[in-house]
């Protein structure tokens, strides 16, 4: 039996449609790993694939998400630099801090060290003299039968000096002992230089080792000037101790 076709013509598909096929095709396999097989020899056959824009653009698509990593990759290293930058930027202030706490500490504990050492420093009542007088010297110019203190030799008008640091207790006249000066020491112990001319010091007042507080003198009951110098327990007559034992202690050499 005879077969006839029907009026009209059977049309072929258009290329476009059969390239589109084909590609999307291509794709399938490469998803399933048999792209690696029939890839080359399907495009061999038929370079019309590559005008699709499919492949293109699924390579287009890695390397912009290559490009995105690596952007990322970037930006946590630039991160973490910066936070390393920072921590050492902290660190540094944090060492510069304690090396000024240090060092005002020390300058600190310099400060108390001098200051100690100065409320610690004695010196000779009158520079560069002796001792014309010496303590318990006995004799029937004084009252109670022996020196008191001992005598310096200074001519009138000669600086006397605090040999301590301390505070002035008595500044003016003590009858036998002329113009006197009485201060009680930082160790508690007083001491008292009589027969000065003039007095630069008052009741109250603070003084350095070696401060001047008046002038030697003949002032009071005396047979020419020097200084007299006295070292007691209290602030009162009769609690005399040895003035060159004192002042030996304290570093003084006579």
């Amino acid at each position: 039996m005879a077969f006839t076709c029907a009026t009209g013509k059977h049309r072929r598909p258009s290329r476009l449609r059969s390239t589109t096929a084909r590609a999307a095709g291509m794709a399938t396999l490469a998803t399933t790993g048999v792209v690696g097989a029939l890839a080359a020899p399907a495009l061999a056959a038929d370079n019309t694939v590559e005008r699709t824009g499919l492949l293109p653009v699924v390579s287009l698509g890695d390397a912009v998400a290559e490009k995105i990593d690596a952007q990322a990759e970037a930006q946590q290293q630039a991160a973490e630099d910066a936070a390393i930058e920072k921590a050492a930027e902290r660190a540094a202030r944090e060492k510069a801090a304690a090396l000024a706490a240090q060092e005002r500490e020390a300058k600190a504990r310099a400060a108390r060290e001098a200051e100690r050492e100065r409320l610690n420093a004695f010196t000779s009542p009158i520079a560069h003299s002796y001792v014309s007088t010496g303590y318990r010297t006995g004799g029937s110019v004084w009252s109670s039968g022996s020196h008191t203190g001992i005598d310096f030799h200074a001519a009138s008008g000669t600086a006397v000096h605090a040999a301590g640091a301390g505070t002035v207790v008595e500044a003016g006249w003590g009858g036998a002992y002329g113009n006197q000066v009485v201060i009680r020491m930082a160790d508690g112990m007083y001491t008292q230089y009589g027969h000065l001319s003039s007095i630069a010091v008052s009741v109250g007042q603070t003084v350095a080792p070696g401060q001047r507080i008046g002038l030697s003198g003949a002032t009071g009951n005396v047979t020419g000037p020097h200084l007299h110098f006295e070292v007691r327990t209290t602030p009162e007559y009769g609690s005399d101790v040895d003035p060159l034992a004192y002042l030996r202690r304290h570093g003084v050499n006579l």
